[in-house]
This record gives C-alpha cells, sequence and structure tokens, in this order.
C-alpha cells in the first residue's frame, strides 16, 4: 500500500496543476494529485507540483502505454524517486483503440508493458492500473499495487474489492457537481460524461454495471449522468463520495467540474468531508 495516500485527492488533466494549485490543495488536506490527460514519458509536469508541497502523493491516472514507451517512463519515475521518495505513483493504462492507431490486445500488450518495467527497476509496489473488467482487475493485483478505475459507481468499486481482495490499493475516480439545481448540474455532468460514451472499453464496463442502451447513448440518460458525476450541495456530494469508501474504495480521487473550470471552490467545500 502507498504510505500517506489518505482517504481523499483531487484528479484534474496534467496541465489544471500548478505549484500553486498543489500547495493550496495540500493546505485543505488534500493528500493525493491525479494527473489525466495522459502525461507524457518524461513526466516533467511531476517535479514542480511535488518540490511545491511536502507530503502530497503525485499518481498519474493515467501514462498511456501507447503513447509513452515504458523505458523514459521508468527513466522518470528513477528520477522521481531519487528526488522525492514515496511520493509518486505510476499509474498505467491500455487507452482506446478509437484513439490509438497502433492499438492491439490490450491485455497482452499491459503485459509486455510490465514486464519492461520489471526489467527497468520498477517495483511492482510503486504502481497500479487503470483497470475496469474482472482481466485487467487480476493483472492490477498479481502485478501491481492495485487498480485505479475511471468513470465508474460504487457498485464497480464493491465488485473491484472483491475481486482485488483486502490488501490491494483501490483508487475509484469521482466527477462531481457542486450545483443543487439539477438541470444546471446535468447540464455540466453530461459534458464532460457524453463523450466517453463512444469508447467501446466504458460503455462495455457501464453495460456490466446494469445501464441500458438507453443510459449509454450518447449524450447520456439523466440516470447515467447522475450515476458519474453526482451533484447537490457540499453535505449530498461528501455523501455520494463516501459510497465509494463504504464499497470498498481506499481513496477516492475526486474529479470537480463546473462551468468556470475553477476547481478550488468545490475542493474547500469538500475539504476534511471524507
Amino acid at each position: 500500500m502507498i504510505e500517506n495516500l489518505g482517504r481523499a485527492g483531487i484528479w484534474a488533466r496534467h496541465s489544471a496543476f500548478t505549484p500553486e494549485l498543489a500547495g493550496e490543495l495540500e493546505g485543505l488536506g488534500y493528500s493525493a494529485l491525479w494527473l489525466g490527460a495522459s502525461p507524457g514519458a518524461g513526466l516533467e509536469m511531476v517535479d514542480p507540483l511535488l518540490e511545491a508541497t511536502e507530503r502530497l502523493i503525485v499518481g498519474t491516472s493515467i501514462v498511456n502505454m501507447w503513447t509513452a514507451e515504458p523505458g523514459p517512463v521508468a527513466e522518470s519515475f528513477h528520477r522521481l524517486e531519487a528526488k522525492y521518495p514515496g511520493r509518486f505513483l505510476l499509474g498505467i493504462g491500455a487507452g482506446h483503440r478509437e484513439n490509438n492507431a497502433d492499438y492491439r490486445k490490450p491485455y497482452e500488450a499491459l503485459v509486455d508493458y510490465l514486464d519492461e518495467l520489471d526489467r527497468h527497476g520498477v517495483p511492482a509496489e510503486r504502481r497500479a492500473l487503470a483497470a475496469l473488467g474482472p482481466r485487467n482487475l487480476e493483472l492490477a493485483r498479481v502485478r501491481t499495487a492495485g487498480a485505479l478505475p475511471y468513470l465508474i459507481t460504487p457498485d464497480h468499486t464493491r465488485d473491484a474489492r472483491a475481486q482485488l481482495g483486502p490488501g490491494a490499493l483501490l483508487v475509484a475516480e469521482q466527477k462531481v457537481v457542486m450545483d443543487a439545481d439539477s438541470v444546471r448540474a446535468r447540464e455540466i455532468g453530461r459534458e464532460r460524461v457524453g463523450p466517453y460514451l463512444g469508447l467501446l472499453n466504458y460503455v462495455s464496463n457501464l453495460r456490466r454495471l446494469g445501464f441500458g442502451t438507453e443510459d449509454v447513448t450518447p449524450p447520456g440518460s439523466d440516470r447515467l449522468v447522475d450515476a458519474l458525476a453526482i451533484h447537490g450541495d457540499a453535505d449530498a456530494v461528501a455523501a455520494g463520495l463516501r459510497r465509494h469508501l463504504t464499497a470498498g474504495a481506499d481513496h477516492v480521487a475526486i474529479q470537480v467540474l463546473s462551468a468556470d473550470g475553477d476547481i478550488l471552490p468545490a475542493a474547500r467545500a469538500l475539504a476534511g468531508r471524507l
């Protein structure tokens, strides 16, 4: 298990994080930053975030194995580990066949990628997989610290914990909209959720979770959007986030959605509530 990971962190595009934002989020009590949108193999954006903070964990969620070769990724891992011991977690994933021209069977490609990370000395306990389905969850259990599932519900968290067992890391990503107006909140949530409904792996996972054709047809039903981008006041959103912890997550990666892109008001409102 990653030390000092805590129960709540903030997920955002890697380009959205600045050292100043990292410092404020640490001051609010968040214990991790999760860097989305496929940061490159050099991971140059990680150093200033760790430099600006004292205890914060920075994880990638995720490095795309199709666009970041394992050798350079491993070099970056070792650079960060030497400078900031124990404060970086390498999250990797298989991306999407719709977005990657070189896409092949993702399971075999993930195994090969993990083999290369082994050869380059990246410890299994300091990496995690963006696993959704049973086969990749098992791979996460046996070859990494655990799983970083994305676009999920507490039901998925419960099933993933049952498969991973008690010892593996489980970080549940959850989108939130801090707005008690359902119409306005759904508009914001749907804008973010809708594009994922064109990606087969996410749609397949949502169907496993019980969502039907009417739910996963773009831009997504109200029922789907409400589940994937929970909304309301701070008490309601915090209660929704805690459902992941109750279902077995070790940590929740909170992705704040807002009309103006400013994540701090919601982060401040939720600070300390998990």
